[in-house]
């Protein structure tokens, strides 16, 4: 009440004004909520212009301004676009070997005719990207509709789907090759490679320090989501070789009368090699080069989703419940690899029954082959 009173009687507006300017978005909705002045301030449209550009770099760019202007300006944008998505519909693994994948789904059902979803084309989706590490941004892109999609009924909608940044090029960005994290950008020395297997320095440090956002927007809907996690769910320290990283992101969306598990991990790889960039102080000076950031869609039995459904998921992304609480997407997230899990499990238990039955089966043959052959 004390806060209200000062807002509205010894405050101007263009103090205000001032205050909330140097806000971030949440501290900014909050303010709103405080008091009739600071509520009535905060719906400029400025003010959330300024949050989206400290938060996403690739939003001072004047055609992704135009886009956001577009589809409803900067508030709602940052509304859509800060909170993460919430797939409550994880369904359950039966024990009794009836899994997410009812008999009545054909093969028609993945890859029949999409007539009635002619207003879905690859083109009307755009890409938002911004990697940051520990606050600084080390990499940008916007990729306008979804590249080699060749055509509405192209190989790309019975081909797996996935879109790798890395591969492509827009003429506005620097050469991809050169996106290194180096000691200047507060990344550990290390003095070798040997020694970072042994301590995990500079993977904790990369692993706590990057972040991740993936903004998908329909141009045509009007709608957009972040299908990022901002921090890591997961990685593997020198996977493939000793001097990679590897890092995983994503989201669970639903893909509810879409895929027979109903719903379908969006899952963001972003690699790291290390190279050598000559001496430093106290031994050899290290960084790390980004070699990919990329996006796929998976099913529950981990298969790759193809390029007509990944858009009838997307499209279904755009409108699902988001949440601001970080450890709501991620308890959603374990209940989802737990269910995976469990799926997996099952579906190796059930080929170990039937290798079991084959192969009981075929000594039963050859028995009553040697006994009909001897008698």
């Amino acid at each position: 009440m004390a806060t209200a009173e000062i807002s509205s009687t010894s405050l101007s507006s263009d103090l205000l004004y001032d205050i909330l300017r140097r806000l971030d978005g949440p501290s900014l909705a909050k303010a709103a909520c405080t008091c009739a002045d600071f509520s009535s301030i905060s719906k400029e449209e400025v003010l959330w212009e300024n949050a989206c550009h400290s938060l996403w770099p690739s939003t001072h760019r004047d055609d992704v301004r135009s886009l956001i202007s577009s589809i409803g300006g900067f508030r709602r944008f940052y509304a859509d676009c800060f909170p993460l998505i919430v797939s409550e519909g994880i369904p359950a693994v039966q024990a009794d070997g009836n899994l997410p994948y009812p008999d009545e789904w054909t093969e028609h059902d993945y890859y029949g005719d999409i007539d009635e979803n002619e207003s879905i084309m690859p083109s009307d989706f755009i890409s938002i990207v911004d990697v940051r590490y520990k606050e600084k941004t080390i990499y940008s892109k916007v990729l306008w509709g979804i590249t080699d999609s060749d055509g509405y009924n192209g190989w790309f909608h019975h081909c797996p789907f996935r879109i790798d940044l890395l591969s492509y090029s827009d003429g506005s960005d620097d050469e991809d090759n050169d996106i290194l994290l180096s000691v200047d950008d507060g990344l550990p020395p290390i003095t070798s490679v040997e020694r970072e297997r042994k301590d995990g320095k500079l993977w904790r440090d990369l692993h706590e320090g990057i972040m991740l956002s993936w903004i998908i927007v329909n141009s045509r809907l009007k709608q957009a989501a972040n299908l990022a996690s901002w921090s890591p769910l997961g990685g593997q320290r020198h996977w493939p070789a000793d001097r990679n990283f590897l890092l995983r992101f994503g989201s669970i969306l639903p893909a509810k009368d879409i895929l027979p598990c109903q719903v379908a991990e969006c899952i963001i790889v972003m690699k790291f090699s290390i190279v050598n960039t000559g001496n430093g102080e106290g031994g050899m000076a290290t960084a790390l080069r980004l070699t990919e950031l990329s996006m796929q869609l998976e099913d529950m039995a981990g298969a790759h989703v193809n390029g007509r459904n990944s858009l009838l998921v997307l499209k279904e992304a755009l409108s699902c419940r988001r949440s601001r609480n970080y450890s709501q997407v991620l308890e959603y997230c374990h209940l989802y690899l737990k269910a995976q899990n469990e799926f997996k499990e099952e579906k190796i238990r059930n080929e170990s029954w039937f290798d079991r039955l084959y192969i009981i089966s075929s000594i039963a043959v050859v028995a009553a082959f040697c006994f009909c052959y001897i008698f």
